[in-house]
């Protein structure tokens, strides 16, 4: 005689999932164990590899800091061959080295930055725009000015319509930098030389709008003229 099947309760059926699960994986487990512990000790390996490679570059980045620090005395100074190249018989390290050492670290990114600007301020444009374009830290300052000097590189080699992008997207790294209105009366100038006179208008009205007590509004007026 038939019997009426029993209805199983929601619990029911997932204690009896969980149940076929466990199997279920209980069997892979057995099937597969040699690979499993395998990869567990590869897993180990990886973990223990980024753990030393993170500190290590923190070690790194706080020397990088350490050394930054004390060549910044010379190109505070002006002394700016001497910040390149450092004062070994003084212990200090020239921005060069620091760079070629910790680059890479946030702190040698931000060598490199004041290495390029050296570079500029000795008219050795080639250097400097070399190490302006390999700037990739993370400060936003730092890479407006990165921007800024490319912008100004190309400028100089006559490509101004890149220079003018460059300078516009110098200006927009950071809503805080006080060098923003600058960068766009740059990016104007250099609009207007590409022959792109609508853009030109745009970045220089939104210089006047976005920096209205700003000594570039001036600036911003005169080039103005040039293209309405």
């Amino acid at each position: 005689m038939l019997t009426k099947k029993k209805k199983l309760s929601k619990k029911e059926i997932k204690e009896d999932k969980l149940i076929s699960f466990y199997y279920k994986a209980y069997g892979y487990f057995n099937e597969n164990k040699s690979a499993l512990v395998l990869y567990g000790a590869v897993i180990v390996v990886v973990i223990v590899a980024a753990y030393f490679y993170i500190s290590h570059k923190s070690e790194n980045n706080h020397l990088a800091g350490t050394e930054l620090g004390s060549v910044m005395d010379l190109y505070d100074q002006g002394n700016y061959l001497e910040a390149i190249e450092g004062k070994p018989d003084q212990n200090i390290t020239g921005l060069k080295n620091i760079v070629e050492e910790f680059g890479g670290t946030e702190n040698g990114e931000v060598a490199k930055i004041y290495l390029a600007n050296s570079y500029n301020r000795l008219q050795k444009y080639d250097e400097a725009y070399k190490y302006y374009k390999d700037y990739d830290g993370d400060n936003s300052i730092f890479k407006a000015t990165s921007l800024a000097g490319q912008a100004g590189y190309l400028s100089m080699q006559k490509e101004y319509s890149k220079a003018a992008d460059l300078y516009y997207d110098a200006a927009r790294v950071s809503k805080t930098n006080v060098e923003d209105p600058s960068y766009l009366v740059q990016a104007g100038i250099n609009y207007i030389n590409a022959g792109n006179k609508t853009k030109a208008k745009e970045v220089l009205e939104k210089v006047k709008k976005d920096f209205e007590h700003y000594p570039e509004v001036a600036k911003a007026d005169k080039y103005l003229a040039m293209v309405d």
